[in-house]
C-alpha cells in the first residue's frame, strides 16, 4: 500500500489533461456534425429532414455507453482494431452531434420568422440567410445550452473507462486501489472536476452577458 502524495496528485492532473483532450475532440468533431444535422432538420427537402430525424432519434434512445461497446468491441469482433482514443472520441462524437443538433435547431427556430422574410425581400440565397441573417442571432440563442452541454460531456467522458483509456475517473480509482484512501483520492478527483466545469459555466453566464442573450433589441 502506498501514500497519497505528489506523484499519485501529478497522475490525476495528467489524466484530467487527457480529459480535457477528450471532451475537446469529441466537442469539435460532433459540432461539425450537430450542424449539418441541424441544417437538414430545417431543410426544404423532407428526405434530408428524415435522414438527420432519423439519426438524431436513433442515436439519442441509445445509452452513450452501448455507442462506445459497438464502436469499440464490434469493430474489434469484425477484425479492426482501434486505439481506445480513438473509439472514444468517436462514440462522443456521435452523442454530440446528435445532442448539438437539437439544441441549434431550436436556436435557428428561435429565431423570428420576420428575419426569414425581410432577408427574402432582399433577394438573399438560403445560404446567404443562414450566414448573414439567422446563424449570428440563433449562435447567441444557442450559447447558453451549449456550454451547459459541454459541462455534461466533461463528465461523460468518465464512462470511456470501460475500453482501456484512462481519463480522470478511471485514473481516481487506480490512485484509490494502490492507496486506499477513497475521501482523499475522490476528493482531488471532485475538486478536478470543478476546476473543469465551473469555469465553463461562468464562461456560459459572461457570453450571454456580452452578447445580450435573451434580450430585446
Amino acid at each position: 500500500m502506498s501514500s497519497f502524495g505528489w506523484p499519485e496528485i501529478l497522475f490525476l492532473l495528467r489524466s484530467a489533461g487527457w480529459t480535457l483532450v477528450l471532451t475537446a475532440v469529441a466537442f469539435a468533431i460532433g459540432a461539425l456534425g450537430g450542424g449539418v444535422l441541424a441544417i437538414m432538420r430545417l431543410a426544404q427537402s423532407r428526405l434530408l429532414r428524415t435522414i438527420a430525424g432519423s439519426y438524431i432519434l436513433v442515436i439519442q434512445s441509445i445509452p452513450v455507453l452501448m455507442i462506445l461497446f459497438m464502436s469499440y468491441y464490434g469493430l474489434t469482433l469484425m477484425g479492426l482494431e482501434i486505439p481506445p482514443l480513438l473509439a472514444a472520441s468517436a462514440s462522443l462524437a456521435i452523442y454530440v452531434s446528435a445532442y448539438l443538433a437539437e439544441i441549434w435547431r431550436g436556436a435557428i427556430q428561435a429565431v423570428p420568422y420576420q428575419q426569414w422574410e425581410a432577408s427574402s425581400s432582399l433577394a438573399m440565397s438560403r445560404a446567404q440567410q443562414y450566414r448573414h441573417i439567422i446563424l449570428p442571432q440563433a449562435l447567441r440563442i444557442s450559447l447558453p445550452p451549449t456550454v451547459g452541454f459541454l459541462v455534461q460531456l466533461v463528465k461523460n467522458t468518465s464512462i470511456v473507462s470501460v475500453v482501456g483509456f484512462i481519463e480522470l475517473s478511471r485514473a481516481g480509482q487506480l490512485v484509490n486501489n494502490a492507496t486506499f484512501k477513497p475521501f482523499q483520492v475522490f476528493a482531488v478527483v471532485a475538486l478536478l472536476y470543478f476546476a473543469i466545469c465551473f469555469p465553463l459555466s461562468r464562461l456560459s453566464r459572461y457570453l450571454e452577458r456580452v452578447l445580450h442573450v435573451g434580450r430585446s433589441h
